[in-house]
């Protein structure tokens, strides 16, 4: 037989009816998913086609389950943390916010607000880019049959 010293005299190992077991298998349980959601945490990083928002979400589900077994990790550091897993397309929004707030004390909740706000403006000059190409090879298709139609009625006239 083991025996288990416990850690103080108001641990559970000192019952006998065997709760000491389940809090020790309990504890571990909570440790390893807190290592698990660390990982995400440091692992986390946001897709190219990913919104603000899913990215958000997904990201507030690491924080929440992290608070909710009492560990986490300070607002400044979400902050921090949510800037870097940014894809590169957004470094420029990312350097100007670092130059332009103090990230101490920025909410993250402020600093989705700003990053959807741009990410808005980010779809609409996508969106009058891609119908800007769409009107410019619109031309040159027309500019091409054209070209190809002169080059046919002058063929046939040549022919004659």
């Amino acid at each position: 037989m083991t025996n288990h010293v416990p850690a103080s005299p108001t641990d559970p190992a000192n019952t006998r009816d065997g709760s000491s077991i389940w809090w020790i298998r309990n504890s571990q349980v909570k440790d390893n998913k807190i290592d698990l959601l660390v990982q995400q945490y440091e692992q986390f990083t946001i897709l190219e086609e990913e919104s603000i928002d899913s990215g958000f979400a997904r990201f507030n589900t690491i924080i929440t389950s992290l608070k909710a077994l009492d560990e986490g990790f300070s607002s400044k550091n979400y902050v921090r943390k949510f800037l870097r897993a940014l894809h590169p397309k957004w470094r420029a929004k990312v350097t100007a916010i670092e130059e332009s707030k103090d990230l101490s004390s920025l909410a993250l909740d402020e600093l989705i607000g700003n990053l959807k706000v741009h990410e808005v403006v980010m779809e609409k000059d996508s969106e009058i880019y891609r119908g800007k190409k769409e009107r410019i090879k619109s031309i040159a298709l027309k500019a091409k049959k054209e070209s190809s139609d002169d080059e046919t009625s002058k063929s046939r006239s040549d022919d004659e």
